[in-house]
């Protein structure tokens, strides 16, 4: 009888341990998080880039850096509620760093051009990051100065960094929209070769293609 409750003792124990053992580890990955807020043009183009980063966990198209309440896309369209088309961007920092991030970010649209991008113009396109945090605004501006240095562009980064606030997912039919929608005339013609250029440049980084 004594070595049957021993038998239990023991192996409840073990199971014990296994147990925290995986909860612990859950934690750690649930914990080892950290979110990007970052604005370069129309959300199509920039989810369908970041998206393919290994370390990415999930990437939202969305509004942020207005003044208006649960914006509409037809809304942050004309301009008027301050918004930018953004991304927010859930990554785990053991695996892509901010740094990483910014650098794709700069080199995949052009920092130069004040409110727009290509031929999408207006305020909701301009180029902006919005940090979470200090060490992410250092980050942010001495990528900025180390990029203006090395005169990658004929005229000097004019990307927004300011704080962030708020974020607002954009409507369901905005997410995924590239992969969902790759033979839509501004997919082929717009997105198609801003990808195949992000591939070439940042093939290491890629890891969910």
């Amino acid at each position: 009888m004594k070595d049957e409750r021993t038998k239990i003792v023991l192996t409840f124990l073990v199971l014990f341990s296994i147990n925290y053992q995986v909860m612990a580890q859950s934690l750690k990955a649930a914990n080892n998080r950290e979110t990007a807020t970052l604005g370069n043009g129309c959300f199509w183009c920039t989810e369908a880039i970041f998206v393919e980063l290994k370390g990415v966990i999930s990437v939202t198209p969305g509004y942020s850096g207005g003044k208006t309440t649960n914006p509409e896309y037809r809304q942050v369209c004309t301009g008027t509620t301050g918004h930018a088309e953004c991304i927010q961007i859930i990554f785990d920092p053991s695996i892509l760093s901010y740094q990483d991030l910014l650098e794709v970010f700069f080199m995949t649209h052009d920092p130069t051009t004040l409110n727009r991008q290509g031929a999408d113009v207006g305020t909701q396109y301009r180029s902006i990051v919005f940090y979470h945090d200090e060490k992410q605004k250092t980050e942010a501006m001495t990528m900025i100065a180390r990029l203006n240095s090395r005169t990658l562009w004929p005229k000097p980064i004019v990307t927004q960094v300011t704080h962030f606030e708020k974020f607002y997912p954009a409507e369901d039919y905005h997410r995924n929209y590239y992969e969902n929608n790759p033979n839509q005339g501004y997919c082929k013609v717009v997105i198609t070769p801003k990808i195949e250029k992000f591939r070439k440049m940042f093939v290491e980084k890629i890891g969910n293609p």
